[in-house]
């Protein structure tokens, strides 16, 4: 049986991280390791993860920021599978690593990838955005088009081999890292049809103009480094393209 190790990283998360943890707590798979990365909160975001025994590793410190905290997570796994689920993210039902772990024992795969459903942070059970993965090639990142990072699982040991989030990225640490793994190192992967993870709506990367310059110069300079070649009008065009991830009817 795979072993999962479920990375979490928070910081004054103490409105939404109980939904993360209970998530993780109800999996019906038996080998799992969740490990929260605190960023010294001052919320009481601490109290709430010690309140669920079912966190095995909890650490509360200051951090170089995002993608330095996942990465010290990364360092403390020891399940053979590691996936990141954030603190304001949940697992949509108790099956969802029992699932990923199953294609990773019977199926000679280095990485599975699955669909997102955002919700509304009003209603947990009101989809407002289907982000699928469903089609998506490595070609695909020349757009800026990548997997959903939370329904990204992949064997711990390339972590080793091809290191972790680049944390000279402030927002795109996640894409280049994909880009690195399956376009650069062509990691053969495995696509589950179905909500891996269920995110609230928002999100820094699209929190104001500023930011989203900021995340096209650095698809664009992810792109370079991992040698895909692209442009900045290229990847400009996939905010219309993103419309249909609003469209009901063509959520699923």
């Amino acid at each position: 049986m795979t072993a999962v190790s479920i990375i979490t990283v928070c910081r004054n998360s103490a409105d939404v991280i109980a939904s993360c943890l209970e998530s993780v707590a109800l999996q019906t798979h038996s080998e799992i390791e969740h490990i929260v990365i605190d960023g010294d909160s001052t919320d009481g975001t601490c109290k709430i993860i010690d309140s669920f025994p079912h966190v095995v590793k909890r650490v509360s410190e200051p951090d170089c920021g995002l993608y330095d905290a996942m990465n010290k997570g990364i360092a403390m796994a020891t399940g053979e599978v590691v996936g990141i689920l954030n603190s304001d993210d949940f697992y949509p039902n108790a099956d969802v690593i029992a699932t990923v772990a199953q294609e990773f024992d019977v199926a000679e795969v280095d990485a599975t990838i699955g669909d997102v459903a955002f919700v509304s942070p009003n209603n947990l059970k009101r989809i407002t955005r289907y982000y699928s993965a469903h089609g998506w090639h490595v070609g695909k990142l020349r757009d800026g088009f990548m997997p959903p990072h939370p329904a990204f699982f992949v064997r711990r040991s390339y972590y080793q081999q091809l290191g972790g989030y680049r944390t000279d990225y402030q927002i795109s640490g996640d894409f280049e890292l994909l880009a690195r793994f399956l376009y650069g190192s062509r990691l053969r992967y495995r696509y589950l049809h179905q909500p891996l993870v269920y995110m609230r709506s928002g999100g820094a990367s699209n929190a104001s103009v500023e930011r989203r310059l900021i995340l096209n110069r650095e698809l664009l300079r992810a792109c370079g480094e991992n040698g895909i070649q692209t442009s900045s009008l290229r990847l400009s065009m996939r905010y219309w393209r993103k419309i249909w991830e609003f469209v009901p009817w063509l959520q699923r």
